[in-house]
């Protein structure tokens, strides 16, 4: 049984708690060896932890993975903190923020793995801890807007879910359209399609 909900310990200041320690472990097999090979008794061998430790937390592999993303995803969102209220301040995070996902190496490799089901699951149909937290930040980003009068009205969730599936479907579709969305017009085509959307 999985105990992922149990409140973590907080491990000793300088030291990495075994959750991080795991999911770690986990990232750096996924990004070497790739999605099909990353294994539960791999993942505990490179950890320093018995694979009895990681089932404790997590019932399997892909259950590690859900729990590698929503950190890498969180933390992707928590380091790109929001430069003002106004629509043209939200767009900017919200592009960057897409940035850094598309060139995050575990998430680049799960994009890019062969296994189209674990795709579908943790990007495209799943909505989950990652997900539900990208919202939130969308959601009050866009309430700011609309009280600083640069974003147009309406139910400010269902706004951000358009967002998200507008970031989202752009950063899976990145490596298609490459050779015709260099790097500086993906950014600007992505900041004009947001601007458009949310504009008053």
């Amino acid at each position: 049984m999985s105990s992922s909900n149990a409140e973590p310990q907080t491990p000793p200041p300088g030291e990495r708690s075994t959750d991080d320690a795991i999911l770690d472990a986990a990232a750096d097999l996924i990004v070497h060896l790739g999605v099909r090979r990353t294994q539960l008794a791999e993942i505990a061998r490179r950890a320093g932890v018995s694979r009895p430790t990681v089932y404790r937390r997590w019932p399997d592999v892909r259950a590690v993975i859900g729990a590698l993303l929503t950190r890498e995803i969180l933390t992707t969102l928590e380091g790109a903190a929001p430069a003002g209220e106004d629509r043209e301040a939200f767009v900017e995070r919200t592009v960057e923020i897409a940035v850094r996902l598309r060139d995050h190496p575990v998430i680049g490799a799960l994009l890019h793995s062969d296994d189209s089901d674990l795709l579908l699951r943790y990007v495209v149909e799943r909505l989950g801890a990652s997900q539900r937290g990208l919202l939130e930040a969308l959601r009050t980003g866009i309430e700011q807007g609309q009280a600083h009068g640069s974003i147009r009205a309406g139910e400010p969730l269902e706004l951000a879910a358009m967002v998200l599936l507008i970031a989202q479907s752009t950063v899976q579709s990145h490596r298609m359209v490459a050779s015709l969305l260099p790097e500086a017009a993906w950014r600007r085509e992505l900041a004009r399609a947001l601007n458009g959307y949310l504009a008053p």
